[in-house]
């Protein structure tokens, strides 16, 4: 049977040397981090190791990063974290309206403790423009947080330009780096950036891990109390096997990013220029500001939760950019954010492609795709008839 996994953005297989990592953390080092004997000597410098290794796959310093359990701890803590410490301030916060559920989520929560927050709205293709941003600052302003790389649509925010903007406020800037890990050059040195959010299941490292880098001398408020782990920002004793995975899969990443972004920007490129072949496709990924590796488009008079149901059975692993609610499937935030009718939403597809992701896999997508959207056609050409 046809198996294609075209889902990277949502998660990535872990790749054989971050499996080699974390089984040789879990055959040899058994000490808490926390403990003065050999044992846990042993496993503190293991972990320093790795947050040196993650540091240095975005130009920070190892002191600079705080362990998480991934993408969404890291980004409650920053949003929650870094609102309640700087409240005396003032209490303003602005993010946008094409943000992850767990940026969205903790502004709402933000709202309910008596924060106020600004929704910004983007471009067609989910980009915040400068302007928009400038004219939302206030005087009681103290945050914003803004994703990177949008984890539907794949296109890229000017985080430079946006930083820059925010900094001359004298705002804290944190950004929901976890799409572009991998995808795209992150040197935090040389960012106007605060802190941001990143994860290790997208670049093959191990699900239940992720990172908030935050620039020395930026106040934070812990989310989690206990222990004085993670320099008294995050209590609990620190998941070695799963941090030194991480560690392997940002290692795995340097070695050869250059070369792999190019092989997916140049697969989502031939792929693309396939699609829009086809009647009724719309791409919603910025032409030039976009992540390699993701491809997101609609496709007009067509049943889009058939589809999804159609190529799932033709063995494509493929997101339609909705979320499944009690066995609803609701369209997305996201898509709605930028325009998109309910049924072009519910007929939206993101393509994410990753290691192992090869011309025939594209090839043979294409050709079931086309099938898939020729027999509903005509399925729904029939009913028309037949009424």
């Amino acid at each position: 049977m046809t198996h294609i996994y075209l889902d990277y953005a949502a998660t990535t297989p872990l790749h054989p040397q971050v499996i080699h990592a974390m089984t040789d953390v879990m055959e040899h080092l058994h000490g808490n981090p926390s403990s003065i004997h050999h044992d846990g000597r042993l496993v503190k410098y293991r972990l320093s190791q790795a947050r040196d290794a993650v540091a240095a796959g975005i130009g920070a310093q190892g002191n600079e990063i705080i362990f998480t359990s991934g993408g969404t701890e890291a980004d409650n803590l920053a949003i929650k974290g870094l609102a309640r410490a700087y409240q005396d301030k003032g209490r303003h916060i602005i993010t946008s309206r094409v943000e992850h559920k767990a940026i969205a989520a903790s502004c709402e929560w933000l709202e309910q403790m008596g924060f106020k927050v600004t929704r910004l709205e983007t471009d067609q293709y989910g980009i915040v423009a400068p302007e928009t941003l400038q004219k939302a600052l206030r005087p009681d302003t103290i945050l914003v947080s803004l994703i990177w790389v949008n984890n539907e649509l794949g296109s890229i925010n000017r985080i430079r330009e946006l930083g820059e903007i925010v900094h001359e406020h004298g705002a804290i800037f944190h950004a929901d780096a976890v799409q572009a890990l991998g995808k795209i050059p992150i040197d935090v040195a040389n960012l106007p950036v605060d802190a941001i959010s990143l994860s290790a299941h997208k670049i093959y490292g191990p699900k239940g891990v992720g990172a908030l880098w935050l620039r020395k001398g930026v106040a934070l408020n812990a989310l989690i109390s206990g222990g004085a782990q993670e320099s008294n920002h995050r209590g609990g004793t620190e998941n070695l096997t799963g941090i030194v995975g991480f560690a392997a899969a940002v290692e795995l990443m340097r070695q050869d990013f250059n070369q792999h972004t190019r092989e997916m920007a140049t697969l989502i490129t031939k792929l693309e220029s396939k699609l829009v072949e086809l009647p009724g496709i719309q791409v919603n990924t910025h032409p030039e500001w976009r992540a390699p590796g993701i491809l997101n488009f609609s496709i007009a008079n067509i049943d889009g939760e058939s589809l999804f149901i159609n190529l799932d059975r033709a063995g494509v692993a493929i997101s339609n950019g909705s979320a499944c609610s009690s066995g609803a499937q609701q369209p997305s935030e996201i898509l709605a954010a930028i325009g998109l009718s309910k049924d072009l939403a519910r007929a939206t597809l993101r393509v994410s492609i990753g290691r192992g992701t090869t011309s025939d896999e594209m090839e043979s997508f294409v050709g079931i795709l086309k099938n898939e959207i020729h027999k509903l056609q005509n399925t729904d050409r029939n009913r028309r008839v037949s009424a």
